[in-house]
Order: C-alpha cells, then structure tokens, then sequence
C-alpha cells in the first residue's frame, strides 16, 4: 500500500494524532475515515501503468473494477491505454483502492 499523501504538514500531524486515538480505542472507525477525508489528498492523476498495476495488485480483472465502479469494461480499457484519464468520483475510488485495497470498495 502506498504511503498517503496529507494536504499539508499541519493535517498530516493531526492525521497522525487521530490515527494514534483511534488505535487505542478514543476514536471509532466512523470518525476516522472523516479524518482521512479531511486530512489525505486524493491524487490529481493516476497514470495508466499505475492503474494497471493497481487492478494486478488486488487480482482483479478490468472488467471487475468495471464492475467495482460502476463504470462499463470499455472506459477502464480506455483507462490502461492512456485513451482516457479517470476524473472525480473514479479517482477519489482508485486512491481508496490503492490505500485501503478491494474490501474497503466491497
């Protein structure tokens, strides 16, 4: 899993306090994915090669992240060969994917 990437250097310290809480039990699960929300930026881009590797990592074909996503099988193909660069919603996924892996999207 790849290292998040914080806002600033100011959220990734309180990033890492909440996580501190929540790993002793001050924190739920609940409020601490509101941490991340507010705390860990979600990537402008996610080349193709990465996708690729991404979907690989987690033994999923391209027509299950299609499915996963809600997206038809064409637009991930598109994804992998750089026809397409996924936007929004769909990165915001493939950065959950890529922290967190397929049961978190489950």
């Amino acid at each position: 899993m790849k290292k998040p990437r914080f806002k600033s250097a100011a959220l990734a310290s309180a990033h890492s306090s909440a996580l501190d809480l929540h790993n002793h039990g001050f924190i739920d699960a609940r409020e601490m994915k509101e941490y991340d929300a507010l705390c860990i930026a979600v990537p402008d881009e996610y080349p193709p090669s990465e996708i690729q590797k991404l979907r690989k990592r987690n033994h999923i074909s391209q027509a299950v992240l299609a499915s996963v996503f809600n997206l038809s099988l064409s637009t991930v193909r598109q994804w992998e060969i750089g026809a397409k660069k996924p936007s929004g919603a769909s990165l915001k996924l493939l950065d959950l994917l890529d922290r967190k892996g397929l049961d978190a999207l489950l």
